[in-house]
């Protein structure tokens, strides 16, 4: 069993942002360590309250936008901060 910490979920969500893991993915790891994980006791309501999103995020009712993340990532103890460029 994998112990899921703060920094796990936050970067899961990290390279979600950064288009390196697809929605699908993301949903899947949430679906499988909310039936397989282990969330560390310290954060244990966060963590897990998170993930169940995260899990139903495919859905069309719920989806997942930008500010959801950023609260998540917030409430992970990480803060966002963009930055845009010219291709």
């Amino acid at each position: 069993m994998q112990l899921i910490t703060s920094k796990t979920v936050a970067e899961k969500l990290i390279s979600y942002l950064h288009h390196e893991l697809e929605l699908a993915k993301l949903v899947d790891w949430a679906e499988n360590i909310m039936m397989d994980g282990d969330f560390e006791e310290d954060n244990y309501e966060t963590l897990r309250d998170i993930v169940s999103r995260l899990g139903v995020a495919d859905v069309k009712a719920f989806g997942l936008t930008w500010e959801e993340c950023e609260r998540f990532l917030k409430q992970l103890g990480y803060s966002i901060k963009i930055q845009v460029s010219p291709n």
